[in-house]
């Protein structure tokens, strides 16, 4: 069985029980918090609201625009008969969800990736991170299909889909190194310190497309979990970027709202699953704009809930071969991984869970902003 995924045998299920705020609430007031924000740091950074070069007016533009798409595909796939199928191994819990349609990537990424290029005038760096975003897309519909159309939660083989994420992604770092000035090695920590890295920037590139891609697919776990927290992460590295590249700050504004629209139809419950076609792409964006910008750093701060969530899987599994007995079984750090099924399985609700982790995400994100 797969340690990472597989909870502890002698823990048994904890019923969800009918408590705390409902999903919907959660949306709502996700929403009303990133459109403020945006308004507040257009307004702090002098970005005229009327111009629409900023980050308010492409988020809810984008928002409104991903999620009537929604209305008119979530339907469509449940037609199409493209339901979950849910692992038996995997918290009971979610058992109930099996059937829920999936891959509704193929709306909201498509949504403001389109959004994005039309609002910034079809700039360079947006086409080449776009390119890129809808790459990863790609694979992961490839994955979603094959999941759909075998009847299981086994897609496309790990070893096929790294070796499409690393060909994508070094087709993306070649691009950068042809096309971008020679400082593009560098890279901005907080307080004005920078370091350039040479060559060394392209295998740290190449990891960095890798991880975050699959940091933000190992997160897409609960409903509206994904969707949220990269929202959260796609404003703040917007306004991170704004001063120095205001067309990747549009790009964010509009994935940021494209996940806004999708969570319309996938907060608790959700009436539809991202997908690999989501969460891949969502990650393969936030990197891509940080190697564009010599913001890794302040990637590494806003993916910390992503980061988390990767290094209790990596936990696991290692703590997991490191006491196998002699029968071939080994022992488990968490009930399970990643960590937000952990925390189900201790009692927490789903809402609880996606409540929890979009306050951090949040403080994060200002934690990123006020360092730089």
């Amino acid at each position: 069985m797969d340690a990472k995924l597989t909870p502890d045998r002698k823990t048994p299920s904890i019923p969800q029980k009918s408590l705390g705020l409902s999903g919907y609430r959660l949306f709502l007031t996700l929403g009303a918090g990133l459109s403020i924000t945006a308004l507040f740091l257009d307004w702090a950074a002098g970005r005229s609201l009327a111009a629409g070069l900023g980050l308010a007016l492409p988020l809810v533009t984008t928002a409104l625009v991903a999620g009537g798409l929604g209305v008119w595909v979530v339907p469509l796939l449940r037609a199409l008969k493209a339901g979950q199928i849910i692992r038996q191994d995997g918290p009971q819990a979610h058992l109930k969800k099996a059937g829920t349609p999936t891959m509704g990537g193929i709306f909201f990424i498509p949504a403001a990736v389109t959004m994005a290029l039309l609002w910034s005038g079809f700039a360079v760096n947006v086409i080449a991170v776009s390119a890129l975003t809808l790459s990863y897309a790609a694979i992961g519909w490839l994955d979603d299909w094959q999941i759909l159309s075998k009847k299981s939660n086994k897609g496309i083989s790990p070893k096929l889909k790294l070796a499409l994420q690393v060909l994508f992604g070094g087709l993306f770092c070649g691009w950068l190194f042809w096309s971008q000035p020679a400082d593009i090695s560098t890279l901005v920590f907080p307080f004005g310190i920078s370091l350039s890295l040479g060559l060394l920037f392209l295998p740290l590139a190449w990891f960095v497309l890798v991880a975050e891609s699959n940091a933000t697919n190992l997160t897409d776990g609960l409903d509206g979990l994904a969707g949220g927290t990269a929202a959260i992460a796609l404003l703040g590295l917007g306004a991170l970027v704004s001063s120095t590249a205001p067309e990747l700050m549009v790009f964010c504004a509009c994935m940021s709202g494209g996940c806004l629209g999708f969570l319309a139809h996938n907060h608790n419950p959700a009436r539809v699953f991202m997908g690999d076609t989501g969460s891949l792409a969502l990650g393969g964006a936030l990197a891509a704009v940080a190697l564009l910008t010599h913001s890794l750093f302040g990637l590494l701060i806003l993916s910390g809930l992503f980061l988390a969530e990767t290094l209790s899987v990596i936990a696991q599994v290692g703590y997991y071969k490191a006491t196998k007995d002699e029968n071939g079984i080994g022992k488990r750090l968490f009930k399970m991984a990643p960590l937000h099924h952990h925390l189900e399985l201790t009692g927490w609700l789903e809402t609880q869970v996606v409540s929890r982790f979009y306050l951090i995400a949040a403080v994060l994100a200002a934690a990123c902003l006020a360092l730089y």
